[in-house]
């Protein structure tokens, strides 16, 4: 019988990274960020198209939670210091994934020219 609180506690292996399985599909994820939703709109059903396109399985495009940062600032800058404007940025997200990609489809995604104020992650998962 432990007579120690050090005695009782059970070590915890530390969290090990998650190892591919060997029968895994690889897959594509594309997470894709706008300030407009319908410049982001537009460029997932061009990224959809390009897929469809291959042949290939598309899972999405899942809605993210909207990225909201707010701003309050001063109307003036002297005397009215109760005077208060406030604004705000909103960041819209989706997520595709692409499950087991061919090399053409990679590169017809990489080739895409898509419009301005679109940022695209792409990860090999």
């Amino acid at each position: 019988m432990p007579t120690t609180a050090k005695e009782t506690v059970k070590k915890v292996p530390a969290r090990a990274k998650k190892v591919k399985a060997a029968g895994e599909i690889p897959h594509l994820r594309i997470r894709i960020r706008a300030y407009e939703h319908k410049i982001l709109d537009a460029s997932l059903k061009q990224i959809m198209d390009t897929a469809s396109r291959y042949d290939v399985e598309v899972h999405g495009p899942v809605p993210l939670p909207t990225e909201i940062k707010k701003y309050t600032v001063n109307r003036a800058s002297f005397i009215d210091k109760n005077s208060r404007e406030q604004f705000e940025m909103r960041v819209h997200k989706r997520l595709i994934d692409i499950i087991n990609p061919n090399p053409k489809v990679i590169e017809a995604l990489t080739n895409m020219s898509l419009p301005s104020g679109v940022n695209i992650d792409v990860k090999m998962m």
